[in-house]
């Protein structure tokens, strides 16, 4: 991997994505491309980043990911100001609707795999003739809900589920670029405060899971996260190509804080 690695990350502005960023940028001497919807938040990165004397380091795109001009302009902000690309870290999703399959709204489940899947598929297909120069690196952010079911979750672990898929199949037919997907943790993010604030009714039993997890203080910090995601995107193991694995396994011990 280069010295200081280009990575194009989604998500990029609150939570895992933006201690992710944050982790490139200082620990492992990145150069990002911040990709999120919220042009305020994305500045806000920017600032931090000048703060810490990266300010060369970080651009910014602002837009949906479902929209494929604005995958189209990430990619190309990339190549365009740095000249190559490194890495991607597919971090931008989304967790709702929460509610049982029965009454699931179709409409809504298709937008989430519209966030959450097709727009890493378009994502990954603009970049690899990038990364295949490069042999560089996918990052798949997955979730434990991929691997068991949770009331009220079935768009969001199924979303997972055909990521983790994704991921072993690019490591099949793309065999020089390390692709992974990461379950990150029960992190302390808006979208577990959006669980315990809305899922009591969709989830049932499982959702005081949650609600004790917070309040005993387990929920993982994002920054411990953040550094992994950041640390497998500037250091891809290959031999880990084509696997889904937790941010807290044995394997990646060398890639945690």
């Amino acid at each position: 991997m280069a010295a200081s690695p280009v990575v194009l990350l989604t998500g990029a502005s609150r939570g895992i994505g933006k201690a992710t960023a944050l982790a490139a940028l200082t620990t492992f001497n990145a150069r990002i491309v911040a990709v999120a919807r919220n042009t305020d938040l994305l500045k806000q990165l920017e600032a931090e980043a000048e703060k810490l004397g990266k300010a060369d380091s970080i651009t910014t795109v602002a837009g949906d990911v479902t929209d494929n001009q604005v995958i189209k302009q990430s990619v190309a902000t990339a190549i365009e100001k740095w000249g190559q690309l490194d890495a991607l870290i597919a971090n931008a999703g989304v967790v709702a609707p929460l509610a049982s399959v029965a009454d699931v709204n179709v409409e809504e489940f298709k937008r989430l795999f519209d966030i959450n899947f097709f727009s890493i598929l378009s994502l990954v297909q603009e970049a690899l003739p990038h990364l295949r120069k490069s042999k560089g690196s996918i990052i798949m952010v997955s979730s434990g809900a991929a691997a068991r079911g949770y009331r009220g979750w079935a768009a969001y672990g199924s979303s997972k589920a055909a990521l983790n898929h994704l991921t072993s199949t690019l490591s099949v037919e793309e065999p020089e670029i390390t692709s992974i997907a990461i379950r990150p943790g029960v992190v302390d993010t808006d979208m577990q405060g959006l669980l315990r604030a809305e899922g009591k009714e969709s989830m049932k039993d499982d959702h005081q899971k949650f609600i004790e997890l917070h309040e005993s203080g387990k929920l993982v910090p994002p920054e411990q996260s953040g550094h992994v995601l950041a640390a497998l995107a500037a250091n891809p193991p290959h031999a880990l190509s084509g696997s889904f694995c937790s941010w807290d396994e044995e394997k990646l011990k060398d890639y945690r804080l």
